[in-house]
């Protein structure tokens, strides 16, 4: 039995089942709900999707559970049947004829059982936001055409502002038109809900997703789309930017939407023109190259017809700041000549026509420059040693690029030219690009100190002047104090100068930087005087340069020329002079001889000028004069030593008449003086004696006259107190009389007021009775007894007496022991 019951197939409501007969081949659908026996011929199958074979299983693996598709979503069946219809509910259906390799799409609400062979997919219907799109495909051309209206399509709402930048680019898809294989976009602005009709497939992205994201665009960016073709298009924001069927999405590190490049007036781009067009009325053929900047334009989107050229990773050219008494180095590619460009500016050169040079001295310009500056010279061995390099690595890339061409000719052509594009291959960049070599961009410059950059710059100190040169030809002095920029082809013209004590050409000094002020020049010249004596003279030149400098460097060595005319000069002079005269004034003759003689009130003299150079001395030193035979020099100091000893003598003698002459002199003018002194006194005091004695009677004569007015003035003085006294004794005569009056009024009413109190006194003691005296003096005295008793009444406890007693002995022998006897009498009675 229960075997019987595994062979019983028992299907529910929804289910269904493929059973094979063995015997005959036929697949029967068996759908519930339903229940039938399977004979021992009778087996279950399933339907492999991958092989397309009916594969034998068990019984709970045959049950299959219907297709179901709710609203909004849809099946997509393979295999249909010609007549449209499914397996019946409730019975077992025998296979009918399929339409093999056919595909349908039906939309829900549907559930069904498949018919053996069939194959079902659902699908949910597809909800499109408004930046989301699908790509769907034509795969059956005739079905797509008849059914592409009957897709289940939800509009869009509109919301009313980008509508018209949208859709744009949309053409309506004419069904009638419609191909295999044919693409086409449904975009999330026009559908919100999209269910595909049967002929068309959605496709799935990389993700495997359905869903495609479009790309949102604010301002300031855009996008780049690479047909099939080739082309691309560029989109600027704001926009929600769908691709056409055939192109896709350009990304960059993972990125399908870019900045607008910012530029200003000191940056830039470099940009080539691949495909002509016509722009505010002006013409740009391929192959034309534009440098953009700032000033044109600020905000930069790029466009097909445009391609940037990139040095390396450089997309945007920034200026260089040259600060001012700086400068840079640029080669223009069209004409090859180097320029200069000074500061202070922002320099952008244009990189069509220009780019920024680095100049490499040789050793010996950097030491002639740049005398003792080490940094300078290694710096420009290693700038030599890189450029070295760099050629080298050039030609070495020629010729790998040699071999390759070889064998690209040698082998299979189309897989050299894979090696060749897998080797170059990059990942996705930005628009359009030109890669080139990234040495071209290195600026080539010198700095010196601790820069580096830059052209070369040449500080002439104060005093100094260096002659600069060109490979044109041009010449040119520059005088210090002054800071010079010397152009890519120029350089210093340098001088030798001969060295030494006195000067040769032995050692040769090379400088490029020439004196030109308070030059000193030493040398020591041999001489022989007219009487055969050999001088050796040490004298040291002061030398300026003047006139036109254009002149200053036409002697290679000034110090030689100037030293060897002035030794033929001196030799000359000195062979016409002894040697005493020349030894005694041998500064002064070589000084008119070479300066001139003083010409003006202020002593100067002319100096010395070359016309071939411009060379001054205005001023020499003599520094030693000596005698190279040592008798002849004995001689002289001896004839000099004679001499001078007796022209001390004589100078002593002279001067000891001197001082006679003029001691004397002075004791004249001594008693003279002293003479003219002694009456000049006695005058002066006659003078002052007459002079006393009229001051001395005016003095007197001023006493007098004092004395009288002051007599009449004391005088009058009397008179007025006299008068004065007599008024104030009759003033005070009448306030005394005046003030005996007013007391004599005082003194009877105060009489009048004594009077009257006695009388009132009187009054009152007659009315007081010696009985009314009496008792107010016992009451009194009873009084006070009572308040002394209260008051001793602590004393009486202490002394063990009664306050009587003690009262009675405190009273004892005044008027109020009487009273207090009485009080004890009458209280013991």
């Amino acid at each position: 039995m229960a075997e019987n019951r595994e062979r019983d197939l028992v299907l529910a409501p929804n289910e269904y089942a493929f059973i094979s007969d063995q015997t005959k081949g036929n697949v029967i659908t068996y759908v519930g709900p339903y229940k039938t026996s399977m004979a021992n011929t009778d087996k279950p199958v399933l339907f492999n999707k991958i092989s397309k074979r009916f594969e034998i299983c068990n019984l709970e693996e045959a049950i299959q559970p219907f297709v179901t598709a709710p609203e909004g979503w849809y099946i997509v069946l393979k295999n249909p049947a010609k007549e449209n219809t499914q397996p019946q509910v409730g019975t077992s259906n025998s296979l009918i004829g399929l339409e093999i390799g056919r595909k349908v799409n039906l939309p829900g609400p549907r559930f069904f059982s498949l018919w053996p062979g069939q194959m079902a997919e659902v699908t949910a219907g597809h909800h499109l936001r408004s930046n989301e799109y699908l790509i769907v495909r034509v795969y059956e051309e005739a079905q797509a055409r008849q059914n592409w209206s009957k897709a289940v399509i939800t509009p869009q709402k509109s919301n009313g502002e980008n509508d018209e930048e949208v859709k744009a680019d949309d053409e309506p898809v004419n069904p009638a038109t419609l191909t295999m294989g044919q693409h086409i976009i449904i975009k999330g602005t026009d559908v919100s809900f999209y269910i595909p009709p049967t002929g068309v497939e959605v496709e799935k992205n990389e993700d495997g997703e359905y869903v495609r994201k479009a790309v949102t665009l604010e301002r300031l960016e855009y996008c780049i789309l690479l047909d099939e073709d080739g082309n691309k298009r560029y989109i600027q924001g704001p926009a929600v930017v769908f691709p056409r069927p055939t192109e896709k999405f350009v990304e960059k590190n993972g990125m399908r939407k870019f900045k607008a490049m910012e530029l200003n007036e000191n940056s830039g781009i470099y940009v080539k023109i691949i495909a002509a067009y016509t722009e505010n009325g002006k013409n740009y053929k391929v192959g034309d190259e534009l440098f953009i900047t700032g000033k044109e334009q600020m905000i930069y989107f790029p466009r097909t017809e445009h391609a940037l050229v990139k040095y390396g990773e450089q997309e945007i050219y920034y200026a260089i700041a040259i600060p001012h008494g700086e400068g840079r180095y640029f080669l223009n590619k069209n004409t090859g000549k180097v320029h200069l460009q000074k500061g202070p500016c922002m320099f952008l050169p244009d990189p069509r026509e220009a780019v920024i040079v680095r100049r490499i001295l040789n050793p010996k310009q950097v030491e002639q420059w740049f005398p003792g500056n080490k940094e300078a010279l290694d710096y420009n061995l290693r700038l030599q040693e890189l450029n070295n390099q760099q050629q080298q690595e050039a030609q070495d890339s020629y010729k790998e690029e040699t071999q390759r061409s070889k064998k690209i000719h040698q082998s299979n052509i189309q897989q050299a030219y894979k090696d060749l594009a897998a080797e170059q291959s990059a990942p996705a960049v930005f628009g359009n690009s030109f890669s080139r070599k990234e040495d071209f961009t290195k600026p080539r410059m010198i700095v010196l100190n601790s820069k580096y950059e830059g052209a070369v710059t040449i500080d002439v100190w104060t005093g100094y002047a260096v002659l600069v040169t060109s490979r044109s030809g041009e010449r040119k002095v520059i005088v210090g104090p002054q800071t010079y920029l010397l152009e890519y082809d120029e350089v210093l013209q340098g001088v030798e100068l001969s060295t030494g004590t006195p000067k040769s050409d032995e050692k040769l000094m090379r400088s490029v930087y020439l004196r030109v002020l308070n030059n000193k020049v030493s040398d020591r010249i041999t001489a022989e005087t007219k009487d055969f004596c050999d001088v050796n003279i040490t004298l040291s030149y002061r030398v300026n340069f003047t006139g036109d400098a254009e002149k200053w460097y036409n002697v290679e060595n000034y110090v030689k020329f100037l030293t060897d005319h002035l030794r033929s000069v001196v030799r000359n002079a000195l062979k016409q002079q002894s040697i005493a005269d020349f030894y005694a004034n041998g500064i002064n003759v070589l000084r008119n001889l070479i300066l001139g003689e003083k010409t003006d009130a202020e002593n100067r003299r002319v100096g010395w000028t070359f016309t071939e150079n411009g060379m001054h001395i205005y001023e020499v030193e003599i520094l030693d004069i000596e005698l190279l035979d040592k008798d002849i020099q004995t001689l002289l100091f001896k004839a000099k030593h004679d001499e001078i000893r007796q022209q001390l003598t004589l100078a002593n003698r002279e001067k000891e008449l001197d001082f006679t002459n003029k001691n004397e002199l002075i004791a004249r003018q001594i008693a003279q003086t002293q003479s003219d002194t002694k009456q000049a006194t006695l005058q002066l005091q006659k003078t002052e004696a007459l002079s006393q004695l009229e001051l001395d009677l005016c003095r007197l004569e001023n006493e007098f006259k004092t004395q009288q007015e002051e007599m009449r003035i004391l005088l009058d003085e009397q008179n007025q107190q006299l008068a004065i006294n007599g008024a104030k004794l009759e003033r005070d005569r009448a306030n005394q009389k005046l003030q005996i009056e007013m007391a004599q009024l005082l003194l009877e009413q105060r009489l009048q007021e004594i009077n009257a109190e006695v009388a009132a006194v009187v009054s009152k003691a007659q009315a007081v009775s010696p009985d009314l005296i009496a008792a107010l003096q016992a009451f009194g005295d009873k009084a006070l007894a009572e308040k002394m008793a209260q008051t001793m009444a602590p004393l009486s406890i202490l002394g063990g007496n009664s306050i009587a007693d003690v009262f009675a002995n405190l009273l004892k022998g005044t008027t109020l022991e009487k009273v207090l006897r009485l009080n004890k009498d009458n209280s013991q009675e």
